[in-house]
C-alpha cells in the first residue's frame, strides 16, 4: 500500500469525501498529519463518514463542510466561507462526481449534471479558491479524471448534450474536461509564476458506489439490466485501497510532477500500482484547454482575479 508522505500542518480540502476514493483520501491525507476539509453535498453522510475514519485514526483532523457542485451559490458560499476562516489551502483534491445518469438531468443552474457536477462546479471552486492557495507555501491541487477521458470528445456547439444526450459519452466529455484542467492550470502556473503544482489522477476501475449511485438517479434503484451487468463484468476490478493511490500520489508526493497524469499500471490501465499514464492527445492541445477555459468562465460567470494575472 502507498505511504503517503508526511503531511503536518498542511490544510487540505477533499471533495466528495463521504465515500469511495474521496474518503479514502480523506482517511489517509488525514492520518500523514494533514487537517482535512470534507467537502460534501449531504452533512449527514460526511459526518457518517468522519466517524468511521475516526474510529480508524482517533488523532484525525477532519471538519465537515457543505457543497453542491451542482449548484453554483453553494461553490461560492463554500469558497467564500473558507477564505472567511482560513489564511490559506495546500491542497484542493477535485475528487467529487457522478456517472451515468440514465436520463439528462440538469443542475441547479440548467448544465448537464455530468458536465455541471463533474467539470463545471470544480472549474468555479479552484478558480475561487485559487488565491487562498496560491498564499500557501507549495500550493497544490489534485484532480480526479478517469480512464474515460480517453474516449472523451468535446463538441462546442453542444456541451450541454441538449440535441441528444448519451451518458456515456456526456460522462467521457466531462471528464477529459477534467484533465484539460489540471493540465491548464499547469500551464498557467508556469506562464503567470504561480508556483502551483496542478496534477491529474484516474482510478481504473476501482469498487466504488458511483456506477451504481449514477444510475439510479431520478430512480429508486438501477435497472436489473444494470444491476446485472455490475455482477457479470469480466473487467479486473480493484478495492478502494488501490484505487484511490493515483490520486493521493497526485495529491502528496514530492515526485509527482505538474501537468502529469496518473493511473494504475496493469491490465488495460484498470487496476495496480500507480505509474504516469499518457495524457489523451487533445488534453495536450494548449489552445484547446485555453477555449475552454474561456468557455468555463462565461458559462459560470468565474473568472482569475486581475491579481492574479500578468
Amino acid at each position: 500500500m502507498y505511504d503517503v508522505p508526511d503531511q503536518t500542518g498542511k490544510l487540505v480540502v477533499v471533495t466528495g469525501a463521504n465515500s469511495g476514493t474521496g474518503k479514502e483520501t480523506a482517511k489517509r491525507l488525514a492520518a500523514a498529519g494533514a487537517r482535512v476539509v470534507m467537502a460534501v453535498r449531504t452533512p449527514a453522510k460526511g459526518e457518517a463518514a468522519r466517524a468511521e475514519i475516526l474510529s480508524e485514526v482517533p488523532d484525525a483532523q477532519l471538519e465537515v463542510r457543505r457543497i453542491d457542485l451542482a449548484d453554483l451559490a453553494s461553490v461560492q458560499d463554500f469558497a467564500d466561507g473558507l477564505a472567511a476562516d482560513e489564511s490559506h489551502l495546500d491542497l484542493l483534491v477535485n475528487n467529487a462526481g457522478v456517472m451515468h445518469p440514465p436520463t439528462r438531468m440538469a443542475t441547479a443552474d440548467g448544465f448537464e449534471l455530468q458536465f455541471g457536477s463533474n467539470y463545471l462546479g470544480p472549474f468555479a471552486l479552484t478558480v475561487r479558491l485559487l488565491p487562498l492557495i496560491l498564499a500557501a507555501p507549495a500550493p497544490r491541487i489534485a484532480t480526479m479524471s478517469s480512464g474515460a477521458a480517453y474516449l472523451g470528445k468535446l463538441n462546442f456547439d453542444d456541451l450541454q448534450w441538449e440535441r441528444r444526450y448519451r451518458r456515456m459519452p456526456a460522462y467521457a466529455q466531462s471528464k477529459l474536461a477534467d484533465l484539460m484542467l489540471s493540465n491548464h492550470l499547469a500551464k498557467l502556473s508556469t506562464d503567470q509564476d504561480w508556483g502551483l503544482r496542478s496534477v491529474a489522477a484516474h482510478p481504473g476501475f476501482t469498487r466504488t458506489n458511483l456506477m451504481a449511485a449514477g444510475s439510479s438517479l431520478g430512480r429508486e434503484r438501477p435497472s436489473a439490466l444494470v444491476r446485472l451487468g455490475y455482477r457479470l463484468n469480466p473487467l479486473p476490478s480493484q478495492g478502494v485501497e488501490i484505487g484511490a493511490e493515483p490520486l493521493l500520489f497526485a495529491a502528496a508526493d514530492p515526485a509527482a510532477e505538474a501537468g502529469a497524469f496518473y493511473g494504475p499500471a496493469h491490465r488495460l490501465g484498470l487496476v495496480g500500482p500507480t505509474t504516469v499514464v499518457r495524457n489523451p492527445k487533445t488534453a495536450t492541445d494548449q489552445a484547446v484547454n485555453a477555449r475552454l477555459w474561456q468557455v468555463s468562465e462565461t458559462l459560470t460567470g468565474v473568472a482569475l482575479p486581475s491579481i492574479l494575472r500578468k
